[in-house]
């Protein structure tokens, strides 16, 4: 039996990842394994989930993932680089996954295997730093640099999302010298401007927009069977509600204090940049636009204003995840647990009291997902107590009919 991983934020899941569920079954066969590596409550553009993990982890399994892994704050609030180096080694340690499946604009991993194979050359590293000293933006100058080498029609590939994770997908399995195959998806509902053109599919963050403006039947057509009625039946996130808490952190916060974050851009003079934005702004939203400039995108400055009021600091950090935590699995996830005890790289951490028995840096990234487990929840309308990653155990559910939007 072979497995696949899949690398994903199902916020929310949608019909689009359970095509990509079931298309990654079909070429596994019916009895292949499907194990998730997901991001928890904070997400790559720097914003709080909309749903909390466990409740996105039930409708995942729901929709034919049979194991669902966290990816931790740090890496899933990330550079698509540290994003995939993070997720893809989660799997790797697994010691189960076989294959990697990604869905991606172009669906061919042999061409994006060759851009991968570019950006790790030393060529490339002297075209882009050419191209930097240009002020172009770090996207312009990462195509510009491959079209020199590997010509245009590969650099317009680098302009899909999810073909520039997907390369990200495989520098990381070259870094780490892996075994596991690649098997790029081909997306259906490609996006043109962050929304769906084909019926019945659409990108997760338009399905966000519908939902936070009440548009509850837009959004049910674009979600699997029963999801609607699970998404309105639990209490959503919403940064804003916790607006004032994090700009009384940025406020607080010396051009040092910038620097000490992940991707703080000491070198390049952002952290004076941020300093004085957000002595001036009065809302978040001010505060991106002050900084915000070509080589500073909207993604990154929320993901340093976020990174701050969760407390990141980058030297405190560990190199890559140092366990695996279960939010869930089915039947067939927990023969893959069990294959995991004898092959896994990483403690398995299959309930909370577990986390009682790490030491050393996995014990502290295990207190500081706990911290920002605590602060996610005063995004909800009415906060948890302090305290639910050592209360809240994984989500069991019984083997599902895969959804499949055809």
């Amino acid at each position: 039996m072979k497995t696949a991983g899949i690398v994903a934020e199902y916020n929310p899941f949608h019909r689009g990842h359970a095509w990509h569920i079931a298309q990654t079954r079909r070429a596994l066969g019916e009895d292949g394994g499907i194990v998730c590596v997901m991001s928890g409550h904070w997400v790559q553009r720097g914003e709080c989930a909309l749903a909390d993990k466990w409740s996105r982890t039930k409708l995942a399994l729901a929709g034919g993932a049979d194991l669902v892994l966290e990816l931790p704050t740090p890496w899933a609030m990330a550079t698509a680089e540290t994003f995939a180096r993070g997720a893809v080694g989660l799997l790797a340690a697994t010691g189960v996954v076989d294959v990697l499946s990604f869905g991606s604009e172009c669906g061919d991993a042999g061409r994006l295997g060759q851009i991968a194979g570019c950006l790790d050359s030393p060529r490339y590293r002297a075209g882009l730093a050419r191209f930097l000293g240009q002020g172009m933006t770090f996207a312009a100058c990462r195509q510009a640099a491959v079209k020199d080498i590997l010509g245009t029609e590969a650099a317009r590939l680098l302009s899909g999302p999810n073909n520039n994770l997907g390369v990200e997908y495989l520098r990381a399995l070259n870094a780490l010298h892996s075994g596991i195959a690649p098997l790029a998806v081909l997306r259906r509902g490609a996006e043109h401007h962050g929304v769906g053109v084909e019926p019945g599919f659409a990108p997760a963050a338009q399905i966000r927009a519908l939902i936070r403006a009440g548009d509850w039947g837009g959004a049910g057509a674009l979600l699997p069977g029963g999801s609607e009625e699970a998404l309105r039946g639990i209490e959503l996130a919403e940064l804003v509600r916790c607006e004032r808490a994090v700009l009384a952190r940025l406020r607080t916060m010396a051009p040092m204090d910038w620097a000490a974050l992940p991707d703080g851009g000491a070198a390049e003079g952002l952290p004076e940049r941020l300093t004085r934005a957000a002595g001036q702004a009065r809302t978040l939203e001010e505060f991106y636009t002050m900084a915000k400039t070509k080589r500073y995108p909207h993604a990154r400055l929320r993901r340093l204003a976020v990174g701050a009021f969760l407390g990141l600091k980058a030297a405190q950090l560990p190199q890559a995840p140092a366990y695996l935590r279960v939010l869930g699995f089915n039947a067939r996830g927990q023969g893959l647990l069990r294959e995991m005890k004898e092959k896994a790289a990483l403690p398995v951490l299959t309930k909370p009291a577990h986390a009682k028995g790490l030491d050393g840096e996995a014990r502290r990234l295990f207190e500081l997902e706990s911290r920002c487990t605590d602060l996610y929840a005063l995004c909800l309308e009415h906060p948890w107590p302090c305290g639910r990653e050592y209360t809240t155990g994984p989500v069991l559910t019984a083997p599902s009919a895969v959804i499949c939007a055809e």
